[in-house]
């Protein structure tokens, strides 16, 4: 059988694990591919984690045990994230992004594959020690971000309807008041979309008052399960006062200056 080059092991490993979030992968599954000992197996996983480690790139985890093994989580250094939100925030700050109604224009950013995905590594990274069951989101425009944020946690995306669909069975609906507008609107979730006790995060691209993951929180409590954390990409501060509390946000929105153009910079704690 072919042997390979410590170079090929080392360049096959980071991939496999990369391509495998906080999936427990037994040794012997490199051992029986490289066709190499275990212990050699485990000096190119030493040369991996330190690297990944090193240019804070994530982390590997060891998990003990039978049908234990080795795990990815993903992750980002301080100073490609402190850069990121500065960019982002420039960004969304450009001309002509306040519309009518000084609402903020962000399609072209919850599009954006780059933005979307250094976006969705944060906030995987904000949450990956609780060890969530899924990730939800409302429909349409927080969908990009929530399954970005699922990808690199490697787990499944769950999207909340406005209103129930024929084709996805038995539903359950709740009403709830939005912070902002404070008119009921309804939102639903097939039956079987999530199991009993499970954790959520709940991921959207804009918090106001937070009326919509109030609303998520209740609608969890239906299926005996809970929201274990709440992640958003611009956070308004016109509305100071939140209906959800310990949440985070990337960014702040600080409203409209005198120029037309919105306020925006990083979340401090975030800084």
């Amino acid at each position: 059988m072919e042997k390979f080059s410590r170079n090929s092991r080392i360049t096959c490993i980071t991939k496999i694990l990369i391509e495998n979030p906080n999936k427990v992968i037994n040794l012997y599954h490199f051992t029986e591919m490289f066709n190499s000992a275990k212990s050699t197996i485990s000096e190119d996983l030493l040369v991996v984690r330190d690297t990944l480690s090193k240019f804070g790139m994530g982390r590997i985890e060891t998990v003990p045990g039978a049908a234990g093994g080795i795990k990815f989580i993903n992750g980002i250094s301080e100073e490609e994230k402190l850069t990121f939100l500065d960019n982002l925030s420039t960004k969304l700050m450009e001309n002509n992004r306040i519309i009518p109604g000084n609402f903020l224009y962000m399609l072209d950013i919850m599009y954006n594959p780059e933005i979307i995905h250094k976006a969705g590594l944060i906030l995987a990274s904000s949450f990956d020690k609780l060890n969530p069951d899924y990730i939800l989101t409302v429909e349409t425009k927080g969908i990009p971000l929530a399954y970005e944020v699922a990808r690199l946690l490697g787990i499944q995306l769950i999207i909340v309807r406005r209103d129930s669909k024929v084709t996805e069975g038995p539903t359950v609906s709740i009403n709830y008041v939005s912070g902002s507008t404070k008119r009921i609107q309804t939102m639903s979730l097939s039956k079987r979309a999530l199991k009993k006790n499970s954790g959520c995060i709940f991921i959207d691209d804009f918090m106001k008052a937070g009326g919509t993951a109030l609303g998520i929180i209740d609608l969890l409590k239906e299926f005996e399960s809970e929201v274990l954390g709440i992640g958003v990409l611009v956070d308004s501060f016109e509305a100071p006062k939140k209906l959800v509390h310990n949440y985070v946000s990337l960014i702040q929105f600080n409203g409209v200056g005198e120029d037309g153009r919105g306020i925006l910079k990083p979340t401090p704690e975030l800084d």
